[in-house]
């Protein structure tokens, strides 16, 4: 079975200093990467990026499905997996996450030209993918030609963000893998109907060994200082922007919502089918917020939609 490899790119911004790091200026960001194409630099390239709280392997099962047909770049956002720690916990926001991923994308490029980009994002990853494709003076590489949005959109409920602000960076430890995955289970019940070994797989990175010989999640706790600090005013100003790019995007644009969602409203999902990109809009049964894209259906829409003639 195919696996991915892993790799860094370095972005300007402070990572948090550590023992073995002296200060600097700019911090590492990993990504994993999966090619089943038989050529290391395919000019097809499909970037997908995980919500606020995970990281890259969230993708791991659409990735081996979308493999055989492009480089797959799978990024673990800062603060997360893989990645450094952020120095200012305030530039956990979009704004230095898009520039990061416009650092790895300069970086695949220097390894050999892009022809199609194609993003897709799961919440935050999905902001950041709207961040990138409603801005055309930005220095893509190429633009993005197709974009895929799940379970996002500009304008998130503000009990929803409340609700995920509410367990964001709160210290936890776990005994085991099994009590992790059980717990997670719980917290992340809008992911949908999986079994054992999907909830186990999906878990497994997720964690990090502790110091006292238990687990805890892989994150820096501080990504949710920016979320709680928030105002519903501050809310509001920002989804104004985000509708702003929205509207400016010109990349084919498949909207995948969560049927019991309640980050993104149907109102809001039927706006985005009228204006902007007018969005494709799925809509998934017995699904909250957010798809994992793990079963064989959700892997079949986002494939059939990325990979589709032109």
């Amino acid at each position: 079975m195919i696996e991915p490899t892993l790799n860094y790119v370095t972005c300007p911004g402070p990572a948090v200093r550590t023992a073995d790091a002296p200060e600097r200026s700019e911090h590492r960001m990993a990504y994993w990467e999966w090619n089943a194409t038989g050529n290391p630099v395919h000019p097809h390239v499909i970037v997908c990026v995980h919500g606020l709280t995970r990281q890259g392997r969230d993708f791991d099962v659409l990735a081996r499905a979308l493999a055989p047909h492009a480089r797959v770049i799978c990024p673990d956002v800062a603060g997360r997996g893989r990645s450094e720690w952020l120095a200012d916990p305030l530039h956990y926001a979009v704004p230095q996450y898009a520039l990061d991923m416009l650092m790895l994308l300069q970086h695949l490029q220097a390894q050999a030209p892009l022809q199609t980009l194609d993003w897709i994002g799961t919440s935050m990853g999905g902001l950041i993918g709207m961040a990138l494709a409603g801005q055309a003076q930005l220095p893509l590489p190429v633009p993005i030609r197709r974009l895929v949005l799940n379970d996002v959109g500009p304008t998130l409920e503000w009990a929803a963000l409340q609700r995920i602000g509410s367990y964001v960076g709160q210290p936890v430890r776990f005994a085991s893998v099994e009590e992790a995955a059980a717990t997670l289970r719980v917290i992340s019940a809008g992911f949908g109907p999986h079994t054992d070994a999907e909830w186990r797989a999906l878990t497994e990175p997720m964690l990090t060994p502790l110091p006292d010989g238990g687990l805890g999640l892989h994150y820096d706790p501080a990504i949710g200082v920016a979320l709680r600090g928030m105002t519903r005013e501050e809310a509001e100003q920002g989804q104004t922007l985000m509708w702003q790019l929205y509207d400016q995007i010109t990349a084919q644009t498949l909207l995948l919502r969560g049927e019991q969602s309640d980050l993104l409203t149907a109102a809001t999902a039927q706006a985005m089918q009228e204006r902007g990109p007018r969005a494709q809009c799925v809509v998934l049964a017995n699904v909250g917020h957010a798809p994992t894209l793990v079963s064989a259906d959700q892997v079949a829409v986002v494939r059939d939609f990325v990979l589709a003639q032109e």
